[in-house]
């Protein structure tokens, strides 16, 4: 239960660092930034390990840059 609240927890952070950082509004909810934040979280574990073993915690930086990476490749589809 406790690793579902971190995970929460630093999902709200993440995603709320992202959402300030990226040039330009971006227009979500709470759980959205919250799901934001875990997603980038586990694309730069994606990235980083390479699909090898299981899913470890990522850096925050790394974690931060994946949510990055996730509103851009969001506005670039959604156009």
């Amino acid at each position: 239960m406790l690793n579902i609240l971190g995970a929460v927890v630093s999902g709200l952070i993440v995603g709320a660092l992202a959402r300030w950082f990226y040039p330009g509004t971006v227009d979500l909810g709470w759980v959205q930034t919250i799901l934001l934040g875990i997603g980038g979280s586990l694309l730069a574990d994606l990235v980083i390990t390479r699909g090898r073993g299981g899913f470890n915690r990522a850096g925050c930086l790394s974690s931060l840059l994946g949510a990055l990476a996730l509103i851009f490749l969001g506005r670039w589809l959604l156009g």
